[in-house]
C-alpha cells in the first residue's frame, strides 16, 4: 500500500527531494535519541576516533577541540548493527515505505551512519552528488536523512539545488587530486540556488543520489543529528566497493528478490580511495 500521495511522488521526481513528516512512530524516536546521547556520553572517555566498524576503520569520530567537558561526537559508522532503534527505524519506518514508493517495489539497503553537528561545530560538507561515492549500475538511489533533532535555518541544514539530479554528473576530482567536491565555480552557483531542508525531529529528507547538495556548519546552540540510510532498488548492482562496508549491504528491506539486474552507461571518475584512509568519504550526505 502506498504511503506517499502523487503530489508528493512528483515532487520527488521533478525536484530531486522530499522532506516528509513522522518518518518514524514516537517511540522508535526516543530511542534513536537514547542511544545517540549514550554514544556522546560514552565519546567523553576519548580522545580521538575510537571503536571498530566491519572493516577495521574507529565506528565512532570526533570533532577537533572534542574533550570530556566538550564532547564532541560527530560521526557514527553504521549504526544499524550496534543499536536496535537504528536497525529499526531503516528496516521496518514509514521512511523505508516511502523509498519503496519512489524506487520501488523491491528496495535493498547499502549503508549508514549518523552525522552530527553539536552545537558550535566547525564540521562543513562542500557541494557533491552521492552518486560518484556510490555509483551503481543504474541510478535508482535514495539517501535517506532522518532527522533525530529538530533542523533549521541555523543549525546547519542540509541545501539542495532542485532539479540537479537531472543534470550532469560532476567530477570530485581537481588537477589530479581527489577532493571529495564539486568545482569551487560550480559551487558558487549551487549557493546561489540552494534551498534548505527543514523539519521537525522525527522528518525524513528523502534525496536523489545525482542532486547536487551540501551543508553549512551549525551556528546555533542546538544539536543537528542525522541518521542517513543509503537505499537502492533491488536491479541497482554496486559498481564499486562500499564506503562503509556493513554486515546488513544488500539486505532486501521491502518487495522481492528478482536477480534481475538494469544497467544503464555512466561517464564518471570513481573516488579510488585507499582503504583507511580517512573519514572525509563519509563526511558525505549531509
Amino acid at each position: 500500500m502506498a504511503t506517499l500521495d502523487r503530489s508528493q511522488i512528483d515532487f520527488f521526481n521533478e525536484h530531486g527531494y522530499l522532506v516528509v513528516e513522522n518518518a518514524v512512530d514516537a517511540e522508535t524516536l526516543k530511542a534513536l535519541t537514547s542511544d545517540f546521547a549514550g554514544w556522546v556520553d560514552e565519546s567523553r572517555q576519548h580522545t580521538e576516533a575510537y571503536g571498530e566498524a566491519f572493516d577495521g576503520r574507529p565506528r565512532f569520530d570526533v570533532e577537533s577541540g572534542h574533550s570530556k567537558d566538550n564532547p564532541a561526537l560527530r560521526r557514527v559508522n553504521a549504526p544499524v548493527e550496534i543499536s536496535d532503534a537504528y536497525y529499526d527505524a531503516m528496516t521496518k519506518s514509514h521512511m523505508a515505505d516511502c523509498v519503496a514508493d519512489l524506487i520501488g517495489p523491491n528496495i535493498k539497503f547499502h549503508h549508514s551512519k549518523i552525522n552530527s553537528k553539536l552545537p558550535g561545530a566547525k564540521t562543513e560538507v562542500k557541494w557533491h552528488q552521492d552518486f560518484p561515492f556510490t555509483p551503481h549500475s543504474n541510478d535508482d538511489l535514495i539517501t535517506a536523512l532522518l532527522m533525530v533533532d529538530e533542523v533549521t535555518d541555523q543549525n546547519g541544514p542540509l541545501e539542495v539545488v532542485p532539479g540537479s539530479h537531472k543534470g550532469d554528473i560532476h567530477s570530485l576530482w581537481h588537477d589530479g587530486v581527489f577532493t571529495g567536491a564539486i568545482a569551487e565555480d560550480a559551487a558558487a552557483g549551487c549557493r546561489a540556488q540552494a534551498v534548505t531542508c527543514k523539519g521537525t525531529a522525527g522528518s525524513v529528507c528523502l534525496m536523489h543520489t545525482r542532486l547536487l547538495h551540501g551543508s553549512a556548519p551549525n551556528l546555533s546552540d542546538k544539536p543537528r543529528t542525522l541518521f542517513i540510510a543509503v537505499y537502492s532498488a533491488e536491479d541497482a548492482v554496486p559498481q564499486s566497493p562500499n564506503p562503509m562496508p556493513n554486515k546488513h549491504e544488500g539486505m532486501l528491506v521491502r518487495g522481492e528478490k528478482t536477480n534481475r539486474v538494469r544497467s544503464v552507461p555512466y561517464d564518471i571518475e570513481l573516488p579510488q580511495i585507499p582503504k583507511g584512509a580517512s573519514f572525509f568519504v563519509q563526511q558525505a550526505e549531509g
